[in-house]
């Protein structure tokens, strides 16, 4: 369904610090930074960043009510506060899969809802095909199932066409004789030993996406997306898991499996004019799964803040938390 534009719209619940954080081990070279917030006998929430390589902020524990969840969030390996920065080795979707599983038996949690958007919807969907007897809910905002056609509407033509200007900027690092394959030209200069060219890369790799997150436009883009530190980790890691196709088994591999998933409550929040991850994903996956709650806004985007998307998202958290 579409969201009436005319109703009132939901806000964000007040800033809440964390009440506990450390760095937990993965028994080989990362390790992985947890947080937990909100109240500590509430219902466990799971929050996945996306990227992959985006990191947690504090801003993401401000969709739940704190006095009824308890909200668990990490860094996932290479990004954020673990270690080792940007790093690849041993940096997999199963891997991902392997650190939540840990995260859980440390949190001592059975059950517990996930919550993801973007490449935190990916995640969340693997983890929850993997492993539906450990979730109780799903929350997903702007669905990517890492195909293909999605990979190529956004780093190869599609998005390109919408946003022409913050194209170029994107373009401009790579020659033109290499632009037939965009994703393998800046693999070639995200992972190469020009320190110089690969933060050069990784910046424009970067604002392409931060200038297209929003229905506002290149003008809106978040500060962060061109900071050469956290966009060396973001666009390595990013541009790692989507030339090796995120590590999954075959492109259809989520809407295929979603039999393991039906019986679980889900919401999916998506904006109508997301062109980072366009609407066809969601629709798949809608078409895939009528038994989740679809709703479109239909004045948003791809970013998390925009008025719509945060307003669904919170209604969802309050709906979930009454299950």
């Amino acid at each position: 369904m579409q969201t009436d534009l005319s109703s009132p719209r939901r806000g964000l619940y007040p800033e809440i610090d964390s009440y506990a954080s450390g760095m937990m081990p993965t028994g080989g070279i990362h390790q992985i930074y947890w947080e937990a917030s909100g109240n500590p006998r509430g219902k466990p929430m799971l929050v996945l960043h996306g990227g992959p390589g985006g990191a947690t902020n504090p801003g993401m524990r401000r969709y739940f009510d704190p006095s009824k969840w308890n909200i668990f969030m990490f860094d996932q390996r290479g990004c954020g506060h673990s270690t080792p920065n940007a790093v690849l080795e041993d940096n997999d979707t199963w891997k991902l899969i392997e650190d939540i599983e840990r995260l859980r038996e440390k949190a001592g949690v059975d059950k517990w809802t996930v919550f993801g958007g973007s490449w935190g919807s990916t995640l969340a969907l693997a983890y929850a095909i993997t492993h539906p007897e450990r979730v109780e809910g799903l929350i997903l905002r702007g669905i990517f199932l890492l195909t293909p056609p999605e990979l190529h509407w956004f780093y190869q033509h599609g998005a390109s066409e919408i946003y022409p200007d913050a194209w170029e900027r994107f373009l401009a690092p790579i020659p033109p004789a290499e632009r037939g394959d965009l994703m393998g030209a800046y693999c070639k200069r995200l992972m190469g030993e020009d320190v110089g060219e690969r933060r050069r890369c990784a910046v424009a790799w970067s604002s392409w996406e931060g200038e297209t997150v929003s229905a506002q436009g290149p003008g809106s883009r978040p500060d962060k997306f061109a900071d050469p530190d956290f966009a060396v980790a973001f666009a390595r890691i990013e541009n790692w898991y989507f030339t090796n196709k995120g590590f999954l088994e075959d492109p259809n591999w989520i809407v295929n499996s979603v039999d393991r998933i039906r019986h679980i409550p889900a919401w999916i929040v998506q904006g109508r004019f997301d062109v980072v991850t366009p609407m066809s994903g969601a629709w798949s996956l809608h078409r895939a799964w009528p038994e989740a709650r679809f709703e479109v806004i239909g004045d948003a985007g791809h970013a998390s803040t925009e008025p719509g998307i945060i307003d669904g998202l919170v209604r969802a958290t309050d709906a979930a938390a009454g299950l």
